[in-house]
C-alpha cells in the first residue's frame, strides 16, 4: 500500500487546533461550557477565578480555532461549544491508536 501524501497546510491546521485545546485554562473553559451549555465572559472568569482579560484571551483563541462559537444578546456575548468540531477532533485522535 502506498503512503498517502501529507498536506502541510492540513497538518498545520490540525496542530493549531490541538494547541488551542491543549492549555489547562482552555480545557477548564471547555469543561465549563460542556456543563452549562453557554456562558458570557463574566460568568466564565468568575467561575474560574481568573482576570477578565485572561478569560477573553482564551475564549478568542478557542473561537478562532473553531472550538467555540458565540452569539450576542444585548450587551453580552455568550459562548458555546461547537460540539461537532470537538467530536471530529476526538474521533480523529481515537483513530490514531
Amino acid at each position: 500500500m502506498k503512503n498517502p501524501k501529507l498536506d502541510p497546510k492540513r497538518l498545520e491546521e490540525a496542530a493549531s487546533k490541538l494547541r488551542a485545546i491543549a492549555h489547562p485554562m482552555r480545557i477548564a473553559i471547555i469543561e465549563l461550557l460542556e456543563e452549562k451549555e453557554q456562558m458570557n465572559v463574566t460568568e466564565i472568569y468568575e467561575a474560574l477565578g481568573i482576570e477578565q482579560a485572561s478569560a477573553s484571551h482564551h475564549l478568542n483563541i478557542l473561537k478562532s480555532k473553531g472550538v467555540l462559537d458565540s452569539r450576542r444578546s444585548g450587551k453580552n456575548t455568550y459562548y458555546f461549544l461547537k460540539h461537532e468540531a470537538l467530536s471530529q477532533m476526538i474521533e480523529c485522535l481515537n483513530r490514531c491508536y
